[in-house]
């Protein structure tokens, strides 16, 4: 079938939204009508390069809800009117990682920026003159129909609007996981979370539900320390430097329990930053990426050791899609979980581009674009 979708042709490059051809799915697979998907950071540095994909070109978006429209009979039980949120790391369900709870690990992740299916290498999404076009993450939800494998999507109750479901996919798991499942927040604890995006003010709504009694958000923008207040964050910080005298203030001089790397590109010198602000035996959290380019970055290593502290990388915030999606929804129908006032704009498919210029200007938590 045909279908529109946004696509990068190099990088670095913009967004360009054109025809497609779309394959029908096969046995393992599912075609699904797109309602909304949010508009990640990640995509962005596929945009510059500082992430590099294997396929050009390359069809973006990773966070994503929608219906689908093509199925058959499988495992999982999913069927054609369904509505399902896409989970930007398939689970196999069977390789170790899936085996043991850490789904966010499967092996098929390996796969998921090269561009083709991950089981033979062919490819679901053409050009209109029949050029192979690669999948973010296997789904590509800037595509206004899609064609996914069985290990990419979740099925939900039809009574959520997709349109804040979609977030879960991504931005919504990965920061509410790295508080709670890999900072380990504890009740009274204090924790800085650095960047307020989707991703940080889930972070802070992590930590705001797991008992954190002070949660420090960082950001430079007024606009986005105002926001967090919003999301659970008790006190506002423009500086790392001044979040940790705030921490200090908190516990005694010990400083925090533990920080949260949210920023949009990490460079060489925050987690060295972070890890000065937290006490003995505290832990940061690096939730945040940077350029595959980026070499060592320089951290305190005596303090490392002699404090006993803990540095720890997050991968989809140590979730595990297949259960994590339907837990945070749950959450967010029992009002529990704020998803609504993380929507800043939205906007249309042919208007995507302009929604990562908000974003790189500070202007959105969570830009989505809404699909006709």
């Amino acid at each position: 079938m045909q279908t529109r979708g946004a696509v990068i042709r190099q990088a670095p490059g913009e967004l360009e939204v054109v025809d497609l051809e779309l394959e029908d799915p096969r046995q393992d697979e599912v075609q699904v009508k797109l309602v909304a998907s949010g508009l990640c950071h990640s995509d962005s540095h596929h945009m510059t390069g500082d992430i590099p994909v294997g396929t050009y070109p390359f069809a973006l978006g990773h966070e994503g809800a929608g219906v689908v429209t093509k199925a058959f009979p499988n495992s999982k039980g999913i069927e054609e009117g369904d509505h399902v949120v896409f989970t930007a790391l398939p689970a196999c369900g069977h390789c170790r990682w899936c085996a043991t709870g850490q789904q966010n690990l499967c092996d098929l992740k390996a796969g998921i920026l090269a561009g083709p299916r991950w089981t033979d290498g062919t490819y679901r999404v053409h050009t209109t003159d029949g050029a192979p076009v690669g999948q973010m993450c296997g789904i590509s939800t800037f595509l206004a129909d899609t064609t996914v494998s069985l290990n990419s999507v979740v099925k939900i109750d039809d009574d959520i609007p997709l349109d804040k479901a979609a977030l879960v996919g991504c931005g919504v798991s990965t920061g509410w996981g790295s508080s709670v499942n890999l900072a380990r927040v504890q009740p009274g604890d204090t924790v800085i979370v650095m960047g307020i995006g989707g991703i940080g003010v889930s972070a802070l709504q992590g930590a705001a539900h797991a008992g954190a009694l002070n949660v420090i958000a960082v950001d430079p923008l007024p606009f986005k320390q105002e926001t967090a207040k919003v999301f659970g964050a008790t006190h506002a910080a423009a500086s790392i430097d001044e979040a940790a005298e705030l921490a200090k203030q908190f516990t005694g001089g010990y400083g925090a329990d533990s920080v949260v790397i949210c920023v949009g590109l990490r460079d060489s010198r925050v987690t060295g930053q972070a890890l000065n602000a937290i006490r003995k035996g505290g832990t940061v959290v690096v939730t945040s990426v940077s350029p595959h380019s980026d070499g060592d970055a320089p951290i305190p290593l005596s303090d490392l050791t002699l404090s006993q502290k803990h540095l720890v990388g997050s991968m989809f915030g140590g979730t595990s899609g297949n259960w994590d999606v339907k837990r945070l929804l749950n959450l967010y129908r029992s009002g529990a979980l704020k998803l609504d006032e993380m929507i800043t704009q939205t906007y249309s498919l042919d208007d995507i581009q302009q929604g990562y210029h908000d974003l790189h200007a500070g202007k959105n938590v969570r830009g989505i674009v809404v699909f006709d």
